[in-house]
């Protein structure tokens, strides 16, 4: 089996490793802890194709130590208890673990003692929240280490470190090319060394151009997991951008979750966006956003980003107001509290002196509502703005009459 240009890649020690600055190089973190020979039990989180692994075998190189590489979802409790035994024989033993956010409770069992004891030394990897999805027992034995997205130039230069490497003999490749592949590779690394390698190989004489890549690929690799942090950190880019009006950072990303496919996740979010954050100010925005998300659904993509396009523009630009959200979320928390009390007699249900508000003039009479220990209290604070000013002048109104009788 042919080995891929991505692993011939690895590198043997930190200082061989592409980006992460802020955990590798001259007086940071893991290259202090190299120079003086120590290591801790650590978690690498990061996006795919970041070095996570790369990080981790380097500093088992540097140290000289033994270890073990397991993954959390393949690897049974026979090949746990196995590393156990040869951390015992080899007085301690560096356990190399992918996926460990999907390490099962009989593993944990198995592996905690020897944290504890220090038999073991775990670099755990995952591209999930460690604060979420690690149990808590396993994280508080190590230290959570986040590797940042790699920048394009750092792809740029790891490229051409795999160009010169005599890896692919007689490459062709001009700088476009390499600008290309960088830019397209979605931060991932690794995703960037199989698109060159893919590219070198389906050619006849070794020349890699624009064309022959756009031919393999013209998509970007992101990295957007609908089961990890990736995921939700585009959505919650889309609508933290649609919130502070900002029309071209909402088109941005709405055009990342298209590329992505994730429909349903763009339909579910711009209608929480109608209520969360245009609220009273545009009521009329959540109509408009059924009316766009059921032509979506009718002409299908590509077609549906032209319906998409102009309610995103709509909801970035449109007056907003969260003063519903706001208002309610003060009622919960009386309500949580306690701070409730009796339903007044006169709107219960078999109530005999109940006004009816219709048969009064502009269809409001003045009567207790609210519990008597809440009489008078403020959970609706209107904005001057939009559609609620008219909102704000009717509330006023009554407000007035209230006080008045």
């Amino acid at each position: 089996m042919n080995e891929l240009l991505a692993r011939k890649m690895n590198p043997k020690s930190l200082d061989e490793v592409v980006g992460q600055e802020h955990l590798i190089g001259n007086n940071k973190i893991l290259s202090n802890l190299v120079k003086n020979k120590r290591i801790f039990s650590m978690i690498l989180y990061g996006p795919p194709g970041i070095g996570k692994t790369s990080i981790a075998t380097a500093i088992v190189n540097d140290l000289g130590c033994k270890y073990r590489f397991l993954n959390a979802t393949i690897n049974n409790k026979k090949d746990f208890d196995q590393v156990v035994e040869e951390a015992k024989m080899f007085d301690g033993l560096v356990l190399i673990m992918d996926e460990i956010h999907r390490l099962n409770k009989d593993k944990q069992d198995l592996l905690l003692p020897q944290l504890e004891s220090g038999l073991i030394t775990l670099i755990g990897m995952t591209t999930s929240n460690p604060y979420h999805a690690i149990n808590p027992a396993i994280r508080s034995r190590c230290q959570l280490y986040e590797l940042k997205p790699l920048k394009i130039d750092d792809i740029t230069k790891a490229l051409k470190k795999a160009i010169k490497s005599g890896n692919l003999p007689k490459i062709k490749i001009n700088d476009d090319a390499i600008d290309y592949i960088a830019k397209i590779s979605g931060n991932d690394l690794r995703y960037a060394y199989n698109l060159l390698e893919v590219a070198y190989y389906s050619t006849s004489d070794k020349k890699i151009d624009l064309d022959i890549l756009k031919k393999i690929n013209n998509k970007p690799a992101f990295y957007s997991d609908k089961d990890g942090d990736g995921h939700y950190d585009l959505l919650s880019a889309f609508q933290k951008s649609i919130r502070g009006s900002d029309v071209d950072a909402a088109l941005h990303y709405l055009g990342r979750l298209i590329e992505f496919g994730d429909l349903d996740s763009i339909y579910r979010r711009m209608s929480v966006i109608c209520y969360e954050d245009i609220g009273l100010a545009n009521p009329n925005m959540g109509p408009r956003v059924m009316a766009a998300i059921s032509a979506c659904e009718l002409v299908g993509l590509p077609e549906a980003r032209i319906p998409l396009a102009e309610v995103v523009v709509e909801l970035a630009l449109s007056p907003k107001s969260n003063t519903a959200y706001l208002a309610l979320a003060r009622a919960l928390e009386d309500i949580e509290k306690g701070n409730i009390g009796p339903i007044p007699d006169v709107i219960k249900i078999n109530t005999t002196t109940y006004k009816y508000p219709h048969d009064y003039p502009g269809s409001f009479v003045v009567q207790q509502y609210m519990p008597d220990n809440l009489v008078g209290k403020k959970y609706y604070i209107p904005k001057d703005s939009g559609y609620e000013i008219n909102l704000k002048q009717v509330y006023d109104k009554i407000d007035k009459l209230k006080k008045r009788n």
